[in-house]
């Protein structure tokens, strides 16, 4: 995953310390920590990070 764009949250603050996504991988999308960019990387398939955005969304709107 070298020639990968990872981008953070527009919601990460400004010490940069947040998670990176990266959709533009042929059918996953992947999930990293910036703090630590060549350390592990969790994916999901679209439809589960879809239902993850969602759900994190829906969650957001009731606080």
């Amino acid at each position: 995953m070298t020639c990968v764009t990872w981008r953070k949250s527009t919601r990460s603050n400004g010490s940069g310390d947040c998670v990176e996504v990266a959709t533009d991988l042929a059918g996953i999308v992947g999930l990293r920590d910036s703090k630590d960019p060549s350390g592990p990387i969790l994916t999901f398939s679209p439809a589960a990070w879809t239902t993850f955005i969602r759900a994190t969304k829906a969650e957001d709107s009731r606080h």
